[in-house]
């Protein structure tokens, strides 16, 4: 029997289809799928089915010194069970195996933990077929020449485990333990997340440190017969152009003399074309950026490559390669696309004289450009986010075939009583790439043809006074350009380095800012520790494990060399760690801070019940006791905005989608103190039956009580929620849920099954929302929104539910079970959050 390895379920189906000509069955062992045709089984691992760890007697935090663990052994364990399990029976039947997974060094690592697993039980003949397409050409090819597994590129990414490991959990405890940070709220630290949090902290402070400058510009609309266009006041400024006048009285002076003529003389007229040039194709930095553009995040775009690649359509996501190979033959991939939704653009290109791709600054060896694969699919075969980013990948491959762009360019610049205007117009003569690739600009500046010495007419002169600004915060895209220049981390990790930073609360919104609790992380490495946070230090190390792949260096050189960094870094903390753990209990403690207490005048804080619910208490606990609630759905993160009468920094409640404003906890708490609850009926559970329901005697329902029973009313919570509740409570706790925003209007239509009034929330808006009957509306809620398996949840699909299950999470229960960051470590293109937000859709 011929055993074939993936990396994933996914390929390991989409494989065993292409190699078995469709005739491929599947069978279920340990909750894994085997996939089978004649004498071959092909299973899928589920990425790292092993995982390093240190030996348990390393685990309890507060009895091992965490500069224990710079020198402590490495061990390697199974994370999943089941399909090490099921790998290993496999393997004891068959009589030969092919690695098939990912062709980098992560997968190269991975191949390497299935070859040992193997050995483990057999020693029957093991090869290494590479592909960067998932398509019946490049499989086929692959497995007709299979290679040897390249046990230097696996242990390149093997140190890059250890030393992760290493660093991470040494670091991680170190602060924690010094700031008294334990359990869910540890201060993570990481060789490359504490650089790149560095890099984003430093701007916030460029920003911070600003002091904007004053400056004024001035414009006029110039008219040549009924075209109107604008030009800009400029002067000499040592040889240069300047449009900025930097001093009030100058600007004035410019303006005064501007209005005080209606004309311009046109003193100078230049003409040019310029080219533009075809971008180069997509590596992976450039695919961020572009699919930025569009607004997806950089794990969001990184995921739906992968699946796009996973199912032939796109070639492998990770590359650093900019040139296509020699054997890619663009007419012939063009040609696939003739008759497709690009056909008619696919055409175009292929009428062109010379198909000639252009081509960026690196050329590798391991994986082409992303690009598309012939094998296309139709629109129905992917969702819309799918379909975007597919979309994107062909157009660029189209852009960089394509022909370049010429635009003209009329530069015009006239007089006007003594000071001098220009204008500078563009028109796009032939559009070249812009025709197939509409992502890039290919806005035009309309100005008419005029002539030296011509008169134009200035109906209007205008001045505007500005403010310097300071540099724009990183987004997405431009902050993983900067990891790749600086050398931190790698094409396959950066975008999970930034996910990770998010879901640790260091960095939030897009672009990313800096919570002060990551200030304060930045500031105790940078003054006790600096090589923590140095990006000259994690470049060092990843260049050592290129090193490793190309043979130069070992694993234990390099993991040595870290241990012995490490243990420098350790000395420089040893006599600081009470110094740091105030800093860091300080700055935690800012990042709680909402105001002043009502009360005593201490701080008010956003605290965290034994029960996991947040709320607001005050800082002089015990001695005062004041209290206010906070939403029950979320996570808080103070704002900086402060309410007015209060001053009171707001508070947002994470939640995934359903995220939202809370505002001023002291105004909600304030509201509903001031508000009435509006009787609308009886409570079905303790009051007056409905008419349909009464006796004939009209006796109330089974079980109620007829001379106190409950009514249901609208009520406003302190926690800022709304809800129809019972009277009668918290005898009777019956309550259905209304939403959080927005004016309710009770009717005079009644609902004849539950004798209610219907309601209407904000009536007199463009678009009301009749909700009606509140019990008739939970109702059908609950049944619209039943979670009966995983692609009931939000964000799941067919393909995240085929991950998570090859991952053991196979239902609602495991999911409900499961810890997010394992998850989130052995599912591709899944974060912690999302499954922190999955797990509580379960318990809503």
């Amino acid at each position: 029997m011929e055993l074939i390895i993936t990396e994933k379920d996914n390929a390991a189906r989409r494989i065993a289809e292409i190699l078995s000509e469709g005739s491929a069955d599947s069978e279920r062992r340990n909750g894994v799928n085997v996939y089978r045709w004649g004498d071959k089984r092909v299973v899928g691992l589920s990425g790292h089915v092993v995982g390093v760890d240190f030996p348990p007697e390393y685990n309890d935090w507060r009895d091992v010194e965490p500069v224990e663990l710079i020198s402590a052994d490495v061990t390697k364990e199974p994370t999943q069970e089941n399909i090490v399990t099921t790998l290993k029976q496999l393997a004891r039947r068959a009589d030969e195996a092919v690695i098939a997974t990912d062709y980098d060094r992560e997968g190269e690592l991975i191949g390497k933990e299935a070859y040992e697993l193997i050995r483990e039980e057999t020693d029957i003949p093991v090869s290494r077929v590479r592909f960067s397409s998932i398509t019946d050409r490049e499989v086929r090819e692959a497995f007709a020449d299979p290679d040897e597994i390249d046990f230097d590129l696996a242990a390149a990414g093997e140190a890059r485990q250890i030393i992760d490991l290493v660093w991470g959990a040494a670091l991680t405890r170190f602060l924690s333990l010094s700031a008294r940070q334990l359990g869910d709220d540890f201060i993570s630290v990481g060789r490359v997340q504490s650089p790149t949090l560095k890099l984003i902290v430093d701007r916030e402070r460029e920003i911070q440190a600003f002091d904007p400058e004053d400056y004024w510009e001035l414009f006029a609309d110039l008219q040549k017969d009924s075209v109107t266009f604008e030009a800009q006041y400029f002067y000499d400024d040592d040889g240069t152009e300047a449009e900025r006048v930097w001093d009030e009285a100058d600007a004035e002076a410019a303006y005064e003399d501007l209005r005080s003529t209606d004309a311009a003389t046109v003193t100078s007229v230049r003409r040019r074309t310029r080219t533009d040039s075809p971008p180069t194709p997509f590596n992976t930095t450039a695919f961020i950026s572009a699919a930025g553009s569009l607004g997806y995040s950089a794990q969001r775009a990184m995921s739906i490559a992968e699946e796009l690649y996973t199912a032939g359509y796109a070639t492998y996501p990770r590359t650093d390669n900019t040139v296509y190979p020699e054997d890619l033959d663009p007419d012939a991939l063009l040609d696939e696309f003739v008759g497709s939704a690009f056909g008619e653009d696919a055409e175009s290109l292929l009428e062109q004289d010379d198909i000639a791709p252009t081509g960026g600054d690196e050329e590798t060896t391991d994986h082409p450009p992303i690009h598309p694969t012939g094998e296309l699919p139709s629109k129905a075969d992917l969702s819309e986010d799918e379909w975007e980013i597919y979309e994107l990948i062909v157009r660029r491959f189209f852009a960089t075939v394509a022909e370049a762009a010429t635009w003209e360019h009329l530069r015009v610049v006239a007089e006007a009583a003594g000071r001098s205007l220009k204008a500078n117009g563009k028109r796009l003569v032939d559009p070249g790439y812009h025709a197939v690739y509409p992502y890039s600009s290919a806005s035009e500046n309309h100005v008419p043809d005029v002539e030296e010495g011509e008169e134009l007419a200035m109906p209007e002169v205008r001045i505007e006074a500005k403010q310097t600004q300071p540099p724009r915060r990183y987004g997405q895209s431009r902050l993983i350009q900067t990891m790749e220049d600086l050398g931190v981390g790698t094409k396959s990790t950066r975008h999970n380095t930034l996910e990770k930073l998010y879901d640790r609360g260091y960095i939030e919104g897009d672009p990313p800012r800096p919570t002060t609790l990551a200030m304060a992380v930045v500031e105790a490495a940078e003054e006790f520790a600096d090589h923590v946070v140095s990006e000259e230090m994690t470049a060092q190390l990843e260049a050592d494990m290129t090193r490793i792949a190309n043979g130069e260096a070992t694993l234990d050189d390099v993991t040595d060399e870290s241990r012995e960094m490490l243990d420098r870094v350790f000395e420089e903390l040893r006599d600081s760690r009470e110094d740091i753990g105030d800093h860091l209990q300080e700055s935690l403690k800012a990042d709680k801070t909402l105001g002043p207490c009502p009360e005593c005048g201490e701080d008010l804080l956003v605290r965290r019940s034994r029960q996991g619910s947040y709320f607001v208490g005050c800082d002089g606990f015990p001695e005062c006791r004041h209290t206010l609630p906070l939403p029950s759905t979320g996570e808080p993160l103070v704002l900086e905005e402060r309410c007015e009468d209060h001053d009171m920094h707001h508070v947002k409640m994470l939640a995934g989608r359903d995220t939202f404003v809370h505002g001023c906890p002291r105004c909600e708490a304030e509201a509903a103190d001031e508000s009435e609850d509006e009787v609308i009926g009886p409570c079905p559970e303790c009051g007056v039956a409905p008419p349909e329901q009464r006796s004939e005697g009209g006796e109330a329902a089974e079980g109620s009580d007829d001379e106190e029973g409950g009514e249901l009313a609208i009520k406003h919570l302190r926690s800022g929620s709304r809800l129809v509740g019972c009277t009668r409570y918290p005898d009777c706790d019956y309550s259905l849920p209304l939403p959080r925003n927005g004016d309710i209007e009770v009717t005079d239509s009644y609902c004849e099954e539950h004798d209610l009034p219907e309601l209407v929330i904000d009536p007199d808006s463009d678009d009301p929302w009749e909700l009606g009957c509140p019990i008739c509306n939970y109702e059908e809620y609950k049944a619209r929104n039943a979670v009966e398996d995983l692609e009931d949840l939000n964000g799941i699909g067919s393909a995240t539910a085929e991950k998570l299950e090859a991952a053991g999470v196979a239902d609602l229960d495991s999911l409900r079970d499961a810890d997010s960051d394992t998850v989130a470590t052995e599912v591709q293109g899944v974060s912690e959050s999302q499954v922190r937000e999955w797990q509580a859709q379960l318990d809503d």
